[in-house]
């Protein structure tokens, strides 16, 4: 029977490489995604292509492919990633003339488009946000982008036209990994349990170390033996849809049932209905079993029909946010960083800020603010908010600074900070008004 075998190279934007290249040269992978795209990193990415037309990728991409194309080269890996956030094209031609510096004849390289959807959305002010209820219109005038969450669709034509090199936008994390299989095992898109099977896979793997223990190491309950040598794990799977997960040989970290068991609930909702651009999964049956050290078997996800919607990200402009920090250590520290506290609940109370937060770090401003702390040795003040203009943010991080010589005793180390707002919402799209293209290059 078929097998492929699947690595993860990244779990997010600024993922360690590393393991990654260990992956690529010792677990003789057939395919490695990076997954290098959050909620607001493609928004951001828009803003700085707006503002130079050839930047608005990954800011690791140069980093990155400059170690993985030679080893995908030579082991013959097909490399899948995400990394062209808000300008494919030019991630993909970044990627070719590094594969042109190293002679690295004979790679055909793609870039998926059709995620952008800034301006199908411009035009249906009347859909509906998902977190507020209320209508598109409310905040379209300080849109910056609209990004769908495509599914494997265009990857798999790709794949199927021979690309190497396969670069998107926005595309739902565990598709990145589920195309591989759809295209080697040619799996339908109406066959919803294999596809179930593949997205379940996929979110396995989307975090990279996560599942490899990075999530779960919490000592001395959950140990995980050599978390600073962590592996990053791969999947082999057959055409059923069935397979285990591991990791290479030699690395740190664990793989078990616990950390699989984690792994799949995160960010999930409701386990029976996950819903992705490709199918809505079931992991509600999903079981375990550990088969060898640091081998998990992984059996019994399914899955529905998908919806004919696409889940679009929507960055807008939300204002500028003004920070503060101030230290107080030593005899009293606590005492001082309260009476600091309150001195500025005081002077910033009359000054129209939103989401104005006040947290005494290493107190309360991860813990429930009812913890009784008689002392400490030292505490930092952090002062938060959110202001409609920069100038009006400010204010927050000159106030703490001044803290230096208008008291309490004993301040340190202030800084401030002013930053623009970029807020993410979110609307469903119809499928049949997003059109997906696939272009190529040859190297």
């Amino acid at each position: 029977m078929k097998t492929i075998r699947i690595g993860s190279g990244a779990g997010y934007g600024g993922d360690r490489l590393e393991p990654a290249l260990t992956l690529m040269e010792q677990g003789n992978l057939d395919y490695i995604c990076f997954e290098c795209l959050a909620e607001r990193t493609i928004a951001l990415a828009q803003k700085e292509k707006k503002a130079n037309p050839n930047k608005g990728y990954n800011h690791l991409l140069e980093y990155r492919m400059e170690k993985v194309l030679s080893l995908a080269y030579k082991h013959k890996i097909k490399v899948i990633t995400n990394m062209g956030a808000a300008n494919p094209i030019a991630a993909m031609e970044v990627i070719a003339n590094m594969a042109k510096q190293q002679e690295l004849k004979g790679l055909k390289i793609a870039a998926v488009l059709g995620d952008n959807v800034l301006e199908n959305v411009k035009e249906a002010p009347h859909l509906e946000i998902l977190e507020t209820g209320q209508p598109l219109s409310s905040i379209s005038d300080s849109m910056i982008s609209a990004n769908a969450y495509l599914g494997v669709e265009g990857i798999v034509e790709a794949l199927n036209n021979g690309a190497d090199i396969i670069v998107t936008g926005r595309v739902a994390d565990p598709s990145l990994f589920l195309a591989p299989m759809v295209f080697e095992f040619n799996w339908q898109l109406t066959d919803t349990d294999k596809l179930g099977k593949g997205t379940m896979i996929g979110h396995l793997l989307e975090c990279s170390a996560q599942v490899c223990g990075g999530y779960f190491a919490d000592p001395p309950k959950k140990i995980v033996p050599n978390l600073a040598n962590i592996g990053f794990p791969f999947v082999e799977v057959n055409e059923h849809g069935d397979g285990f997960i591991s990791k290479v040989k030699g690395t740190g970290g664990l793989i078990n049932t616990a950390t699989c068991t984690e792994q799949l609930l995160y960010e999930i909702h409701d386990p029976s209905k996950y819903f992705t651009p490709d199918v809505v999964a079931d992991f509600s049956k999903v079981t375990f079993e550990e088969i060898d050290m640091d081998t998990v078997q992984f059996k019994d996800a399914s899955g529905h029909p998908a919806t004919n919607t696409y889940k679009v990200s929507v960055g807008y402009v939300n204002g500028f946010f003004g920070e503060g920090q101030i230290s107080y250590g030593g005899a009293n520290a606590l005492a001082r960083a309260n009476l600091a506290m309150d001195t500025m609940k005081q002077r910033l109370a009359d000054y129209g800020f939103e989401d104005l937060r006040f947290d005494l770090i290493g107190v309360n401003s991860l813990a429930p603010f009812n913890v009784e702390v008689m002392e400490v040795p030292e505490v930092r003040l952090r002062v938060s908010g959110r202001a409609a203009t920069a100038e009006q943010a400010k204010h927050i991080g000159r106030e703490v600074e001044a803290l230096y010589t208008n008291g309490p005793a004993g301040g340190g180390g202030a800084s401030q900070k002013v930053e623009g707002v970029i807020s993410v919402l979110s609307v469903l799209s119809p499928k049949s008004d997003i059109k997906i293209e696939v272009v190529y290059t040859n190297i």
